[in-house]
């Protein structure tokens, strides 16, 4: 008993692998041959599709009917050559059998054009369904934190043609083999009934073989389609983060990391080739043994004089045909591995987007109300798999023109509350009041830099909006990027800015799409991390000049000067809303003592901030986030230092100073 339940397993997996894939093809390819949704295919192009279709299967039928009409021909051929010897019917014959080999390669050829039209139409298709379902609802974004789908732009790339071409590839090799097959079996039918019958029981044998190989094929295609992405995501990181990688000299380790994942598509692929190796050394004894056998059954007959020449060679010819359409067959079967390793990846892909942007059962949402100002009405926020409370029953409201700063620890929520607002995150309990989103610009801290001209550069995302060269100058001179146009022809030149902008640049250029754009309500999030305090300065006047409801993240001290409120969060998931004079009058400075109590007492060293620029080693130390010993070492090398409010400092080595002094 415990054999037959091993025996069965095998087959068992194959039908249920079976049953998925046509799943997942009906699923694929559904829409697009039976449309069942109103607005998902116009009529016509439903109707182009199916009557290319058509065309297509008449073409193979065709196909076939000529190659097996040209068997009889050649037949005739035979034996008015070897036997009735008339050379006006040798021609006649002959132009026949010409046409028909005219027409057979008429017919391939037509067809392969109208099988890969289709395969294009079908393409086009499927890949702007599955950008429609990738770019609606944020799925892009959310699909990042609520699956471990992986390398979904590789999917979206390099794995949706392959599935129309290979689709229709599959099905017309399929159709036009097995009717190659039938036919030639008939023809041989017609000499020999042993051979017939014979070629009949091995075909099945062979399928039977085939289709069990393959299983192990989807097995190894899969793998390879995954380690291939990671390799091709391993490159992409690379380049993507080139910087970085060159000042941290991580070359060697990116390497490492590179060639890790290289050696493991390696052996995916070595794999995949040793497959491969067994199954061409199977396909090609299999035609070699069908080929083998009529003419081992027939010659003797024809030899005796019981059949013609003609009849022996034509059996010859359709078991042979017979044989290379099964080969076909069974290497279309090996296609069928990849082709459904495809299916499988993009089925994932589609059901994850639509799982992603599907909202929840059971749980809590932050409800959105939109109106003409911001609110947070007792909201708590959670991330979005309800496992972290990030702010708990928070109320405020942000009146138009006025600014509004949140602050708090590094990690603590300050840009999970920018994503509430955008609609990014949602998980929690409370009422969020905001504008409609089309009247709010997101500054990130890393801005968004498009692949496109200057001149979308500065219209995103609006652009369709018409100014004028003169108007956008202006706007770079507003922001202290005059020089820009320097490096490029004109405000139509494309190139990548991503890697020819430093950060500072990048973010006084999202500040130019804020002038251009000029919204109502902007948020905020360190948009200004990687200006100095002059360019930062210059940015916010022209905001506030603009009359526009703000909300800022921030750690500088520098940006009390241009907000009105701060909301400070807590490790506790705690906060407090207070204007900027109440926030800075609270700031105190901790200063942490001293185990031999050599340093000054904290009023004293309180006193001498505040009242003199003139600063000592500690109170540098206070100001920063420097150790002493790393001040003194740049006292004595002369280098300045910068503190946490954006001043700074050289330290004056003359004996009657030797202080640090504000430069």
């Amino acid at each position: 008993m415990p054999t037959q339940v091993v025996q069965s397993q095998p087959l068992t997996n194959a039908f249920s692998g079976f049953t998925q894939f046509w799943k997942d093809v009906k699923v694929i390819a559904g829409p697009y041959w039976y449309p069942t949704k109103p607005g998902e295919r116009a009529f016509s192009d439903v109707i182009r599709a199916w009557g290319m279709l058509i065309l297509l299967l008449l073409l193979i039928i065709m196909l076939v009917g000529v190659t097996a009409f040209n068997s009889f021909v050649s037949r005739s051929l035979v034996d008015i050559i070897i036997q009735e010897k008339d050379y006006s019917k040798f021609i006649n014959t002959l132009s026949v059998y010409a046409v028909g080999l005219i027409s057979v390669t008429l017919v391939v050829g037509f067809s392969k054009f109208v099988r890969k039209k289709i395969a294009l139409d079908w393409y086009k298709w499927l890949n702007n369904r599955i950008l429609d379902k990738y770019l609606s609802n944020r799925a892009y974004y959310k699909i990042n934190f609520k699956s471990d789908l992986d390398n979904p732009d590789q999917r979206l790339s390099q794995e949706i043609e392959p599935i129309t071409s290979n689709a229709l590839n599959f099905s017309a090799t399929f159709l036009e083999k097995v009717l190659q097959m039938t036919i030639f079996l008939i023809v041989v039918w017609s000499i020999s009934q042993q051979i017939a019958v014979a070629l009949l029981a091995y075909t099945i044998v062979g399928n039977l073989i085939a289709v069990y190989l393959n299983q192990e094929l989807n097995k190894i295609n899969q793998e390879e389609l995954e380690s291939k992405a990671d390799y091709n995501y391993s490159l992409t990181h690379v380049r993507n983060h080139a910087e970085s990688i060159a000042f941290f000299q991580g070359e060697k380790q990116e390497l490492n990391i590179i060639s890790r994942r290289f050696n493991n598509l390696l052996t995916k692929t070595e794999r995949k080739i040793n497959w491969e190796r067994g199954n061409e050394i199977f396909n090609r004894g299999y035609q070699s043994a069908i080929e083998f056998f009529p003419l081992l059954v027939l010659a003797p007959l024809s030899i005796r004089n019981e059949i013609d020449f003609g009849q022996v060679g034509q059996a010859a010819f359709a078991s042979f045909m017979f044989a290379t359409a099964l080969g076909e067959l069974i290497r279309e079967f090996g296609t069928y591995g990849n082709f459904s390793s495809y299916v499988e990846r993009l089925s994932e892909f589609s059901d994850a987007l639509e799982v992603v942007t599907k909202q929840p059962e059971n749980v809590t949402t932050i409800k959105t109300v939109e109106e003409n100002y911001f609110a947070f009405e007792n909201v708590t926020l959670q991330t979005p798999n309800y496992e972290q409370v990030i702010v708990e029953d928070l109320s405020l409201a942000v009146q138009p023109g006025e600014g509004l700063l949140i602050v708090g620890p590094s990690g603590r929520g300050k840009s999970s509350l920018l994503r509430a607002i955008a609609g990014l995150w949602n998980a929690g309990t409370g009422r969020l009041v905001r504008p409609p989103l089309k009247e709010v610009l997101f500054l990130p801290q890393r801005p968004y830099i498009i692949l496109g001209t200057l001149r979308e550069q500065l219209l995103y995302p609006k652009t369709n909006r018409q100014l004028t060269d003169a108007e956008l100058k202006e706007v770079l001179q507003q922001v202290n990027l005059q020089n820009l146009l320097s490096r490029v022809e004109n405000f139509d030149t494309e190139v990548p800015w991503e890697n020819i902008l430093s950060l500072g640049e990048q973010q006084r250029l999202a500040f130019a799409r804020l002038l251009v754009t000029n919204p109502r309500f902007t948020i905020l999030d360190e948009a200004t991390s990687a200006l100095d305090l002059k360019n930062e300065g210059n940015l916010y006047q022209q905001l506030q000049e603009t009359k526009t409801t703000f909300i800022s993240v921030g750690h500088r001290e520098s940006l009390f000067n241009y907000h009105q409120w701060v909301l400070e969060l807590s490790q506790d998931s705690s906060w407090q809303l207070v204007t900027v004079q109440d926030y800075r009058n609270q700031k105190t400075i901790n200063i942490p003592s001293t185990p031999n109590n050599e340093s000054q007492s904290q009023s004293q060293i309180l006193t001498e901030i505040i009242t003199s620029e003139k600063l000592t080693h500690k109170a540098i130390s206070e100001l920063t986030n420097y150790s002493i010993s790393t001040i003194r070492s740049k006292a004595s090398k002369g280098d300045s230092i910068t503190t946490r409010d954006g001043l700074t400092y050289r330290y004056d080595k003359n004996p009657s100073v030797l202080k640090w002094l504000r430069v």
